[in-house]
């Protein structure tokens, strides 16, 4: 097995300074958890036609590989997120996964010398562990384990700023605990007496915990329904105005945030980090020719997310189902672009989206700002090759490049779903044009003096047409 590289552990320029002055694992309130990253690789055999890697290509095709740098990198962040002092990281190519730890003993035993020499209070698994796996470490290092699951649950733990954040990541986290009682308490084989009504011996302790976890389950669950028929009241309000809605959705850091500011001028935080948004934030987007359309900043998308994540997250997520346009914005300059794209593409599966429908969604290849001049050329040959309803938008969020262009790109796309109608009202029917301006986008008026009646032109989304023509029985498509 390949050995941790002495390089990338044991990174602290002066480690003996930041040790505890008790020499104890578990550091201080002012002071940072020590932590050791490790990622295990599972090897697969690969023909010798595929055993040297392809270059990156950014026109894709499914089921990238994804580099074990780039995912050690991503597992670092992921630590440093929740403010771990990462003093050591290292990758481990796995052949054979052990059932008992997942990893060989003999790197279990490599891992248990750096920890001691590291005095790490705890070790991140970037893998999901089984409850078995995740104990049988905690043994043999005799520290605290946290894998991949667990640290993407402690992060959004910490980023959830709404009563409805909070609540989906503790589902999320019941969920996942429900099922990993056998390793969180040392207790679980006494028997509690009971009083016979249920029958039997009495309760464990292991089923009066996952009972108490249920309750809560159903509990937080009852509170999020109330929180999905709110979402739903809010988006029933919002079909009744004219304004299209435009969803940013991405891997995680891919500059979601970045770019929802820049086009909005609002100040959603955008930090160089993993997962800094949570909460969705909606606001309105005035575009060339006079028309708006709501954009909304959504929580970020990683390899291998929980599916209970997933599914506690849906009523946030049900503002992706609901949009009229999907901008998939992708970090170009990563080296894992196409395989962080094939995992949101896949949550986006995951959420019954049609991927096939290329009309509702657009690719944006953000961060063109850090590509040298030879990338970018080949980044916009690769674009341009394809056809019109596939071809992504290059842009800097950061620098403000290409926002024009995708501007009018949302335009486009928007405006295809829409219909240009117009309709005659008498002037004095007020009822009838206070109507027309709440629920449509009026672009035009024109008074008929000889009449009597005001030709208004009207923009209609395509999906609100027969509601349109019902309430305006004279009105016509004009193109």
């Amino acid at each position: 097995m390949k050995p941790v590289d002495p390089k990338t552990h044991g990174q602290a320029a002066d480690k003996d300074a930041r040790r505890p002055a008790t020499g104890a694992a578990h550091s201080t309130a002012a002071e940072p958890v020590r932590a050791f990253v490790l990622v295990p690789i599972l090897e697969r055999p690969v023909s010798a036609a595929s055993a040297k890697a392809p270059e990156p290509q950014h026109d894709r095709s499914p089921g990238a590989a994804r580099l074990p740098e780039s995912q050690l990198d991503e597992a670092v962040g992921l630590a440093a997120a929740i403010d771990l002092d990462v003093v050591g990281q290292g990758i481990v190519r796995v052949h054979s996964p052990r059932p008992s730890t997942l990893i060989g003993k003999g790197k279990v035993e490599e891992v248990a010398a750096i920890v001691r020499a590291e005095e790490v209070a705890l070790v991140v698994v970037d893998f999901a562990l089984t409850p078995a796996q995740q104990r049988n470490l905690e043994r043999a290092w005799h520290v605290k384990v946290l894998d991949r699951t667990g640290l993407i649950l402690e992060i959004f733990g910490e980023r959830a700023r709404t009563k409805e954040g909070r609540l989906q990541v503790e589902l999320a986290h019941l969920t996942w605990q429900k099922s990993r009682l056998v390793r969180s308490w040392t207790h679980l084989e006494r028997q509690r007496g009971g009083f016979g009504f249920l029958g039997g011996p009495g309760e464990t302790q292991i089923e009066a915990d996952r009972r108490v976890i249920q309750d809560r389950i159903r509990r937080i669950e009852k509170e999020l329904e109330s929180v999905r028929r709110t979402r739903s009241l809010h988006r029933d309000t919002r079909r009744r105005v004219p304004y299209p809605v435009v969803a940013i959705v991405g891997y995680t850091n891919a500059g979601k945030s970045t770019l929802f500011n820049r086009l909005t001028k609002a100040r959603v935080l955008a930090e160089d980090l993993l997962f800094a948004t949570l909460d969705p934030t909606l606001r309105a987007l005035k575009l060339p020719a006079g028309g708006t359309v709501i954009l909304s900043d959504t929580v970020g998308f990683i390899s291998d997310i929980p599916t209970d994540l997933v599914a506690a997250f849906r009523a946030t997520l049900e503002e992706v189902t609901e949009a009229d346009l999907i901008l998939h914005v992708r970090d170009v300059s990563h080296a894992d672009t196409d395989a962080q794209a094939d995992d949101v593409e896949q949550v986006l599966s995951s959420l019954d989206i049609d991927m096939d429908d290329r009309s509702r969604l657009l690719e944006v290849w953000n961060k063109i700002d850090l590509l040298d001049a030879p990338e970018r050329d080949r980044l916009s040959a690769t674009a341009s090759r394809l056809d019109t309803d596939q071809r992504p938008i290059p842009v800097s969020a950061i620098a403000g490049e290409g926002l024009d262009t995708l501007v009018a790109a949302i335009e486009t796309r928007i405006r295809g779903e829409i219909a240009h109608c117009s309709v005659a009202i008498d002037a004095a029917d007020g009822a009838a044009m206070n109507q027309l301006y709440e629920r449509f986008d009026v672009v035009g008026r024109q008074d008929d003096a000889d009449t009597g009646r005001i030709v208004f032109a009207v923009d209609v989304p395509l999906k609100r047409l027969e509601d349109f023509n019902r309430r305006f029985s004279g009105a016509t498509r004009t193109q």
